[in-house]
């Protein structure tokens, strides 16, 4: 045998313990306190939108591998996993034929025409929301759902808020509990920092990147709040307003840790959280 010659295989390169669907349905227990509050305060309409989402996610990509001859992979649960997460960051108020073209997006484009799997350079869950949100703006962020009402009605969010400068009129608690207009499962700040808690216990996620992007926004807020307004209290009320968005923390635990767009190393985890920021 010559001894000089270098054998190459094609990624992956190393292998976890775990298997891809335990991982996937921690993740989806993980979210399941989200989609449970936002059924509750949005009503028939939020799990319209979950049941849509989640549905048309797994049907895509088995109708997507069939065409393509693969190897159909459902049970895995990625799909599924995809689907909750779109419907989570969409408003209860979105019509469930843009949720399933949401669904297509980030299933066909940004997951199965990359290889599947693994092989994606953006977050399905991400992509499909950004078509949403290019395609149909006026849906997606114009107008809001109270909780516990029937009727969208141009409600004020937290960065709406901000931006107006009307933050005395923040009920911080009610922000907290997640008893406000947003997306499904982006409102309960409690909610979503169990799910942290209990996926960094799992050992599903790393701290490094979500507290990065945590810290990074924090920091930001706080040297704008501080110019803006010259004082420390000022500085911290923004502060506080950016963390009750939803958004960044269901972000940082859910999004900047996807494991097909997460760096191997731990440093690498670090910048591209510094990079989702920016």
């Amino acid at each position: 045998m010559d001894t000089n010659k270098i054998h190459l295989s094609s990624s992956p390169h190393f292998s976890f313990k775990m298997k891809t669907q335990y991982i996937m349905a921690a993740v989806l227990i993980a979210l399941l306190p989200e989609a449970i509050a936002g059924i509750v305060f949005f009503g028939w309409r939020a799990l319209l939108t979950i049941l849509v989402s989640v549905a048309s996610c797994v049907l895509f990509e088995y109708l997507f591998q069939k065409a393509t001859k693969q190897k159909v992979m459902i049970s895995n649960l990625s799909a599924a996993v995809t689907g909750l997460l779109l419907a989570l960051v969409c408003p209860p108020t979105i019509p469930w034929w843009m949720v399933v073209i949401g669904s297509a997006c980030a299933i066909i484009i940004a997951k199965g025409l990359f290889g599947g799997i693994g092989s994606n350079v953006f977050n399905p869950a991400l992509t499909g929301r950004a078509v949403l949100f290019i395609s149909f703006p006026s849906v997606m962020g114009a107008r809001w759902l109270e909780p516990h009402t029937v009727d969208a009605i141009s409600s004020a969010t937290v960065l709406s808020s901000l931006k107006s400068g009307a933050v005395d009129s923040i009920d911080y608690l009610q922000y907290f509990l997640g008893n406000r207009a947003g997306c499904i499962g982006e409102t309960s700040i409690l909610l979503i920092l169990i799910s942290f808690i209990f996926l960094l216990a799992a050992r599903i996620i790393d701290w490094r990147a979500p507290l990065t992007m945590v810290l990074t926004v924090v920091l930001g807020a706080f040297i704008s709040g501080l110019a803006k307004s010259g004082s420390l209290s000022g500085a911290g009320n923004e502060v506080l307003i950016n963390l009750l968005t939803g958004g960044l923390l269901f972000g940082a635990t859910f999004m900047v840790t996807d494991y097909a767009t997460t760096p191997v190393t731990k440093p690498g985890r670090t910048r591209k959280a510094l990079c989702s920021v920016f």
